[in-house]
């Protein structure tokens, strides 16, 4: 089968989308499927088992100055950049918008010489999408979580008028809910991330389709190397994102004895200041550390070294920490929060509390560091968890068994 796949942006340290486009990728190539990447910077991992057809953006978000191309500053004037240069300015996010335009334009030059059998965009639901139609293959996007739970989050976060605006130009919500509605088939991480996807954008649930995101577990894996740490905690996310409940985490802290100390990975000062600021608030700045950005080898040691890792979300598409933590047997303490219930089950790899509680967090963060013996149990009945539902070489058969779905022609 030849597939298309295209995504926005597609480094892994950039988001969900870019560890989702290069795993699944690859897992796809293995099942002897041949790919088409287009992919928007900043540029993903090699990929040696797909044609990789780089999409220009420049990347204007954010940047006021030093914004021209180096290499040939005119391109500033061509359409697409001076309406992304123009749009940016005014608190806009045009990035998903351009993305598909330009991926549409290569796809009428791609198609001359290549037959796809499907369409898979990633995340992005720019109005590309829709002019795609005209191709007659079948279109498939993934979401990973729909844009108005950061949108709910952003504006909960903002203090004045000012702050409202930019959050309200920023999200392409009305943009998505057309285009998603008109793909032929969405797929999704969790059934909580189905719920929300019809409530928020009114899609059929037929055109839905539950497939759990996958992880490395060959890479994510329980280690015989160093020893845990004693009395340590683990933090994986963005701390500028308020979903990801830092804040109430490092309440937690407080009320935790002075001997348990975390790690955030993740950067502190001067790239980011508000979880140091807090920290430093709370009298927390002994006893908690920023790493920055770390390798994948880096972050494996982080997991398996750390006797909890903690996820104090107020929403999770999936939660990709819990499950990575679960590969590297580590117990987990979470949230009711979003699909985080669906990603640590009931077997008992990891406690759930409710989300916005620090005292409920505390607690059981102290259950778990008390019980050398539970902690074990909840280690290897974690590592099975991820064996039989997380693994991408599940997600590429299950995505296959949608795109199947849709070639033999099923509404």
């Amino acid at each position: 089968m030849k597939i298309c796949l295209f995504c926005y942006r597609g480094n892994p340290y950039c988001g969900g989308q870019g560890v989702y486009l290069y795993f699944l990728s690859r897992e796809l190539a293995r099942l002897g499927h041949s790919l088409t990447v287009l992919v928007g910077p900043p540029e993903p991992w090699p990929m040696p088992w797909a044609e990789v057809i780089h999409v220009e953006n420049l990347n204007l978000w954010g940047v006021r100055k030093n914004f021209l191309p180096l290499s040939a500053p005119w391109r500033i004037f061509q359409p697409l950049n001076f309406f992304e240069l123009a749009s940016t300015r005014l608190g806009f996010f045009p990035e998903m918008l351009i993305f598909s335009i330009r991926t549409l334009t290569l796809l009428k030059k791609i198609t001359r010489y290549q037959k796809f059998a499907i369409l898979h965009d990633v995340q992005s639901l720019g109005y590309g999408l829709l002019l795609m139609k005209r191709f007659q293959l079948p279109l498939v996007t993934t979401v990973h979580h729909p844009l108005t739970v950061d949108f709910q989050a952003s504006l909960e976060r903002d203090r004045n008028f000012k702050e409202k605006y930019y959050t309200v130009v920023f999200y392409p919500l009305g943009m998505q809910r057309r285009v998603i509605q008109r793909c032929d088939r969405v797929i999704t991480s969790s059934s909580e991330t189905a719920q929300e996807i019809q409530r928020a954008f009114g899609v059929s649930p037929r055109k839905i389709r539950m497939v759990y995101n996958g992880l490395d577990a060959e890479f994510f894996r329980p280690t015989n190397g160093e020893p845990k740490k004693p009395q340590s905690l683990l933090f994986v996310g963005n701390t500028d994102d308020s979903k990801k409940g830092i804040f109430y985490l490092l309440h937690a802290m407080t009320l935790l004895p002075d001997s348990v100390t975390l790690t955030i990975v993740d950067e502190g000062t001067p790239l980011k200041t508000y979880a140091p600021q807090l920290t430093q608030k709370l009298g927390l700045a002994s006893r908690v550390n920023f790493t920055g950005k770390v390798s994948a080898e880096s972050l494996r040691r982080f997991y398996t070294t750390a006797e909890v890792v903690v996820l104090p979300s107020l929403y999770e598409g999936f939660g990709l920490p819990a499950a990575e933590s679960m590969a590297c047997g580590t117990p987990v303490v979470a949230t009711h929060a979003g699909a985080l219930p669906e990603v640590i089950g009931k077997e008992g790899a990891g406690i759930l509390v409710p989300p916005r509680d620090p005292p409920a967090l505390a607690a059981a963060i102290l259950k778990v560091l008390q019980d050398e013996a539970h902690r074990k149990k909840m280690g290897i009945l974690g590592r099975q968890r991820v064996e039989n539902l997380f693994t991408w070489a599940k997600v590429a058969e299950r995505t296959v068994e949608v795109y199947k779905e849709l070639i033999n022609g099923k509404v």
